[in-house]
This record gives C-alpha cells, structure tokens and sequence, in this order.
C-alpha cells in the first residue's frame, strides 16, 4: 500500500507491480494505491473516530473523501492540534472501521486485494494472478 499523491493509481498501479513481481516473482503480489493520501481511507471512515485523538464526537466524513486534496489538513482542521502522521495514523490505523472505508473505491481495492492475497496463501500452489 502506497500514496498515489497526483498520480492516477490505474497507471502508477500497474508500474509497481510490475517492478514487485520482477523482484520476486516467486510469491503472490499486489499493490494498492490510495488515492491521493493513506489519510484519505481516514476521512472515509470519519465516524468510526469519533472522539479519538482529539477529533470530535460528532465527526462525520466527508461527501467525497477522494476528491480531498488534503486529507492530513482536513484532519488537522478538525483535531485541536496539527495533526502528526508519525503520532496519529498508527493511533488511528488501529481504530478505523475498514467497512466503512470500503465505501471508497481505493480502500475497497486495497481490501479486494487483501483477501485475494489470503485466498492464495490457503491454496498453495494456485497461480498468483
């Protein structure tokens, strides 16, 4: 899982896993981008934070998280402090729903791609792709 920032994740997407498998072509890959920022999948979930690190207990999330630019800021706004990428996303991390994340499409991509690694690790033997 990576921040795409400005790039579209359906050609930087493709680019990385190339590079991943050419490195180790001996075990199952994927590559998940999150669109725009890892914080992004945050703003998604917003509810699910509620009251955590400093963040409101009546947050709500955005209408269109991905269409963010900005998701550390949005957050910021909305903590009483500036909001620490080191400090608070491992808190947060630990905390967000990922159900409610799904509701985006880059999360749920990541998700998708999670079972779809656990998948082949329990039929050892089944074709990576």
């Amino acid at each position: 899982m990576a921040d795409c920032e400005d790039h579209a994740p359906c050609k930087l997407g493709p680019t990385l896993l190339a590079r991943a498998k050419a490195a180790r072509g001996d075990i199952p890959v994927g590559v998940v981008l999150a669109y725009r920022e890892f914080e992004t999948w945050f703003l998604a979930a917003a509810e699910s934070l509620r009251g955590r690190r400093g963040l409101p207990a009546d947050l709500e999330p955005p209408d269109n998280p991905e269409a963010i630019r900005g998701a550390k800021e949005w957050l910021g706004k909305h903590m009483p402090r500036k909001y620490s990428e080191t400090l608070d996303q491992p808190a947060l991390t630990d905390k967000f729903d990922l159900g409610a994340a799904r509701r985006i499409d880059s999360f749920d991509k990541c998700y998708r791609e999670v079972m779809r690694l656990l998948q082949l690790l329990h039929q050892p033997g089944q074709d990576p792709e």
